[in-house]
């Protein structure tokens, strides 16, 4: 059978297809779609077919530990986040290769370079390199379908979590997919008979590390011996290339008519060194490494070969040092001429981007921004959603957006700096998702903030998925502390913009915690909403 799939969307189906039982994550491009994939196959699910849990979890650390445990009880499990969330997951991410898996468990980390939709420009890799664990990083789409079978495969085979890294170009670009025609029956429950290697107390942590430290030779090899790397000499053996994940296919799209440089293509870690050792063997003076990301394998080749190798790439120039890799970076790195292009800058005006029109973010962010202006130096800490486009124009509103849930704990410290006003704003996904120790925090300190949590009732930067606070806000944070006096909610509106304003101003002068809720559906799920509701009454 052939699809026409997204990389995200290859996995997915693979995933399925090897027996899924459950797939846990956060809505984070550019990984989002993978999720959504597997729920709208809920949706069309048979009655012969076996459900596969598919609800979005609170935020990546809990999406990793549910799908440990869903390991634990030896059944397949999928984790799906942005590169940025690793770092919420990280805790359970790298403690899971101590305990091990059960049932197979893929990770998949889908890095942003160039920063598309986040905050920086980090490599998932480096995470899968610290916690000892095999990685896949897929060329093509097809091969990301057989990698997520593979990976399914192999943790079991080594009890172990795999790391699926994807870019953003890999995740949202489409190619046709063979995929198979017997898809495997999900796992029967089956769990651990040695649970202490699940305890991570350190008499039997200890004992684990020492099993897990034993097993990097094996996944060397395996690495090695793995179908997915390859390894070719050149006629001219001197000049080596190695390249990683969708570097390969842009390699191959500048040289489609052959190269006479040796290559090794790279797509299952840890790096096999066996491999680069050969390269080196055949004669290679010099090895230019391709790889989208930081130069992880770049620095890691210069530790394996002899210092009269040349080893280039990003830390010499010659790739760019940042962003994405294009056809055409390759294509220079490699010494061919450029090809003729048009300046798209001449073609495409510049369409930066704002809150929609008629967002109830723009009303609280007019109200905001007025009471504000009465104070001297006011501060107002902004956090990661749609909101955060109240930094631009016309708005201009934001002082500092960091990361998830910061906005609130730079408030309190900022407070407890002697800051006044210190406001947070923070989405009502953003605050079930990191926000709730914040605000406890706060209240623990009996801190001078307010805190405006704009609850549009959806995640709407990704795309309107649900959020885990909804019709829960106000009883979260009176169960936090919040004194009940203080917690109100307003509608956003122009309408009821002098009624935000007053809100705001006697919330500014209580001295303690206020929580301001300024409540509206996204104007882009209301309509979707709307019409479904009228296709639904026809």
């Amino acid at each position: 059978m052939r699809k026409l799939l997204l990389g995200d969307e290859a996995i997915a189906q693979a995933a399925i297809d090897s027996g899924l039982s459950g797939v846990y994550a956060y809505p984070g491009t550019p990984s989002t779609e993978i999720t959504e994939f597997i729920q709208l196959r809920e949706e069309k699910r048979g009655d012969a077919e076996a459900p596969i849990f598919c609800r979005w979890a609170t935020n990546e650390k809990t999406a990793m530990e549910g799908a440990l445990g869903m390991s634990y009880m030896g059944k397949r499990a999928l984790v799906c986040m942005k590169h940025v969330g690793m770092n919420v997951a990280a805790d359970p991410f790298v403690n899971s290769a101590m305990t091990g898996v059960n049932g197979g468990l893929v990770v998949v980390a889908a890095d942003d370079p160039s920063m598309h939709s986040s905050q920086n420009e980090q490599d998932s890799r480096f995470y899968g390199k610290f916690a000892m664990m095999p990685i896949f990083e897929p060329s093509s789409q097809q091969e990301a379908y057989e990698m997520t079978r593979a990976a399914f495969e192999l943790s079991e085979a080594v009890h172990l979590p795999v790391l699926m890294r994807v870019t953003t170009r890999m995740a949202h670009s489409r190619a046709v997919v063979e995929i198979t025609d017997s898809p495997r029956k999900q796992s029967d429950i089956k769990r651990p008979e040695d649970v202490r290697r699940w305890i991570l107390l350190p008499a039997f942590a200890r004992l684990r590390y020492n099993e897990l430290i034993a097993q990097q030779d094996d996944l060397q090899r395996s690495s090695v011996e793995s179908k997915f790397n390859a390894y070719t000499k050149g006629s001219n053996p001197e000049r080596g290339v190695i390249t990683t994940g969708i570097a390969y296919n842009y390699f191959m799209e500048n040289c489609a008519d052959g190269t006479d440089r040796s290559v090794l293509k790279v797509s299952q870690y840890p790096l096999p060194v066996a491999l680069i050792e050969r390269m080196v063997e055949d004669g290679a003076k010099e090895i230019l490494v391709m790889e989208e990301g930081q130069p992880v394998v770049e620095e890691m080749v210069r530790a394996i070969v002899p210092s009269t190798v040349a080893v280039k790439g990003r830390l010499t120039g010659d790739l760019p040092r940042v962003g994405e890799l294009t056809p055409d970076s390759v294509r220079l790195s490699l010494g061919l001429a450029p090809l003729e292009r048009l300046d798209a800058d001449n073609i495409v005006v510049a369409r930066p981007p704002a809150l929609c029109q008629g967002c109830g973010h723009r009303d609280m962010y007019k109200a905001l921004n007025e009471v504000a202006a009465e104070y001297e130096n006011p501060r107002i800490f902004g956090d990661i959603g749609c909101y955060t486009l109240g930094a631009l124009s016309p708005f201009h509103a934001l002082h500092a957006c960091v990361e998830m849930g910061a906005s609130i704990t730079m408030a309190k410290g900022a407070s407890d700096a002697g800051q006044f006003p210190a406001f947070a704003v923070i989405g009502d996904s953003t605050f079930t998702h990191s926000g709730m120790t914040g605000l406890l925090d706060c209240v623990n300190s009996k801190s001078n903030v307010v805190v405006i949590i704009s609850d549009n009732l959806t995640t709407g930067m990704t795309g309107g998925q649900d959020s885990a606070g909804t019709g829960k806000l106000e009883d979260i944070c009176r169960g936090l502390g919040v004194h009940p006096d203080h917690v109100r909610v307003v509608v956003p509106l122009p309408k009821n913009m002098e009624e935000i304003k007053q809100t705001l101003r006697e919330e500014i002068e209580y001295n303690g915690v206020s929580v301001v809720i300024p409540r509206r559906e996204c104007i882009q799920t209301a309509k979707r909403h709307a019409k479904a509701k009228a296709a639904a009454n026809k």
